[in-house]
């Protein structure tokens, strides 16, 4: 029998979208706007209903594209209303100028994404193009293993956000949580509203009493020092995501920090990854530990902020390291996940391991765990030096 953590929990099952329609009922935000894209579609449409039945007092504004959504969800929150979104892929790329713009404004709107590739061609499954494509917009970025994941991190995005002053992505992987049914441990609604708090934003542009310029031009003379505050303020970021982490823990039993090690400790080999493939690599990881191979995990949970002089320490004893990306960069160099560790270990001038970049998962061809085993089996090799670490990035499970 599945017992809950929290006392007052529930044990549901639910879809990813389902349990994220859920939290954003539970979060009850003043204004939604959105417009559907595949497999992000259901989130919105079932907030819609609850809206619709009167379930919840938010207005759902229903727009006519995914710019226009992002851009009425900055408008709501700058007049002062908590504001929420969701979409997926090109709904995001369509959104790009707008990201911006609210992380520009710091404004603290948080948004549901569902990693999808990016066209072309047409694919409407998994990989994380999509938000890796948008990681430098000044956009804190969480991600989710699962479904529990998901709407665990939904609840803590809001009061990161709003204690931040920027904006937030929750992630989850398209159709493989999106989709998928699991079991859910959820909470009482009210305790839900009193762990995230009523909104009280310090000023807003329908505070006719306190009138205040908001967006306006900025050129050479300031434009520098508000891209320095902004990423001044990502850096800042990490503390308060430790902070309310600690929050929920002591509120709702679970607990999350910047990133997950999985018996990585005493690991000499160890993958790096992001998102539900982490689950995967778990079940390797203890089967090679069952064979008394020393492998581990580090799944990386908040990657804007990067956690780097975090991930440096618990990485820095590995003899081997494979940074595994479910995007690719198309740079001809490495990809995104792999640079940011690559440049995090080699710029502290500590001993590096040894770093090897895979891509994998793109468009949403599979990884399973012989996969992952045949990764380890190759890491193992190079501690042993029967081959050498590659200098270019090597492909999982791609027809060439």
């Amino acid at each position: 029998m599945i017992k809950t953590i929290y006392s007052n929990g529930k044990i549901i099952a639910k879809t990813g979208n389902e349990i994220v329609a859920e939290a954003m009922r539970q979060i009850e935000p003043d204004v939604v706007a959105a417009y559907p894209i595949t497999p992000a579609t259901e989130i919105v449409q079932i907030f819609s209903q609850f809206v619709a039945d009167g379930i919840v007092k938010s207005e759902y504004v229903a727009v006519e594209s995914e710019h226009s959504a992002m851009s009425a969800t900055i408008a709501a929150s700058a007049a002062g209303a908590r504001s929420m979104t969701a979409t997926s892929s090109q709904g995001l790329s369509l959104m790009w100028e707008m990201l911006y713009i609210a992380s520009g404004l710091r404004l603290p709107v948080v948004m549901a994404e569902v990693n999808r590739a990016l066209s072309a061609p047409i694919n409407i499954h998994c990989d994380q193009s999509d938000t890796m494509g948008a990681r430098d917009a000044g956009w804190i970025q969480i991600y989710s293993e699962n479904s529990q994941e998901a709407y665990d991190n939904m609840i803590q995005a809001v009061k990161i956000a709003e204690n931040a002053k920027l904006p937030v992505l929750v992630t989850m992987d398209g159709f493989i949580i999106s989709h998928c049914m699991e079991v859910v441990e959820v909470y009482p609604d009210f305790d839900v509203k009193r762990f995230i708090g009523e909104y009280k934003p310090d000023r807003y542009l329908l505070d006719v009493k306190n009138p205040y310029t908001l967006g306006a031009i900025d050129l050479h003379d300031y434009y520098f020092e508000h891209r320095y505050q902004i990423a001044e303020a990502m850096k800042n970021a990490r503390d308060t995501i430790l902070n309310v982490a600690n929050d929920f823990e002591k509120k709702f039993g679970r607990k999350y920090d910047l990133y997950e090690k999985y018996m990585l400790d005493d690991a000499e080999i160890a993958i790096v990854i992001i998102g539900s493939a982490a689950g995967t690599s778990k079940i390797a990881v203890k089967r090679l530990r069952e064979k008394g191979i020393k492998a581990g995990l580090l799944k990386i949970r908040v990657y804007r902020p990067f956690p780097s002089e975090q991930i440096v320490m618990d990485l820095k004893h590995i003899k081997v390291v494979a940074v595994l990306d479910r995007a690719d960069s198309c740079s001809g160099a490495f990809s995104p996940i792999y640079s940011d560790i690559a440049a995090s270990l080699c710029s502290t001038g500590i001993i590096c391991p040894k770093i090897v970049n895979y891509v994998y998962g793109l468009g949403g061809r599979e990884i399973d765990v012989e996969h992952i085993l045949s990764i380890y089996e190759k890491l193992k090799k190079i501690v042993l030096g029967i081959e050498k670490p590659s200098n270019k990035v090597e492909y999982i499970n791609v027809r060439i």
